[in-house]
């Protein structure tokens, strides 16, 4: 806090010194997008300018840690970099759209103490909803299906087993016609793949409906598939 309060007075080496003493935080910061193709010096060198940007920035008479005040802003450094370079290019409106429904976001919860829906937003900004939900999906960084979410014991939730599907009555699931496959499986594993193939749910929703963990789901789901491909092999 004496680095901070000198930095306000403006003493650039007590600046310097902040600056050098929470590098430390800036790595551990980039380490949440170490599974990315971007070069970590780069990640790096934009943390270091959120960090700098949350020394210039940071309120002294806030009752909150530094650190506690620097990460989101190291973190939204590095997000908008990753957003500006990514090859999927999105227009400056439909970003500008993104920004300010994301600033009264931030504003709805505080008067709403919960998360706003999109007409909400679409409300506060004085747009149509469309827009708003179109501008939020455009700017948000994809990821792989692959991508692991849950693990528990071994049995890995990735993000596809995530997604409900959306596949029409020609999936592999009835193009294959499986009927006495099925008869041979729990009363659970036909109730998991109807819910999962045939009403599109995802695994979250199948394992509320049935009253079992995600993993059970994922696990319960993999084993009647393979059971069902070892019969019509």
């Amino acid at each position: 806090m004496q680095l901070l309060e000198r930095t306000r007075a403006g003493d650039m080496l007590a600046r310097e010194e902040l600056i050098k003493g929470n590098l430390r935080l800036v790595l551990s910061v980039i380490q949440r997008f170490a599974n990315r193709s971007e070069n970590p010096d780069d990640l790096f060198q934009v943390g270091c300018i959120g960090l700098i940007k949350a020394i210039d920035n940071f309120d002294i008479t806030l009752q909150v840690r530094f650190s506690t005040y620097a990460v989101p802003m190291i973190i939204g450094e590095i997000r908008r970099y990753l957003r500006d370079n990514n090859p999927i290019r999105v227009s400056r409106s439909v970003r500008d759209t993104a920004y300010h429904a994301m600033q009264a976001r931030e504003k709805l919860m505080n008067e709403l103490e919960r998360e706003p829906t999109a007409q909400e937003l679409a409300d506060e900004l004085d747009c149509s909803r469309e827009e708003v939900v179109l501008a939020l999906e455009a700017i948000v960084e994809p990821v792989s299906l692959h991508e692991p979410v849950y693990s528990d014991g071994g049995d890995t939730i990735y993000i596809m087993d995530q997604l409900g599907s959306n596949e029409s009555d020609e999936s592999w699931l009835d193009e294959i016609l499986f009927r006495q496959s099925l008869k041979e499986l729990s009363d659970r594993e036909k109730r998991i793949l109807h819910l999962r193939f045939l009403k599109g749910k995802t695994q979250m929703e199948v394992a509320k409906e049935i009253g079992i963990s995600q993993a059970q789901v994922s696990r319960l789901e993999k084993g009647a598939i393979e059971q069902i491909k070892s019969k019509n092999r």
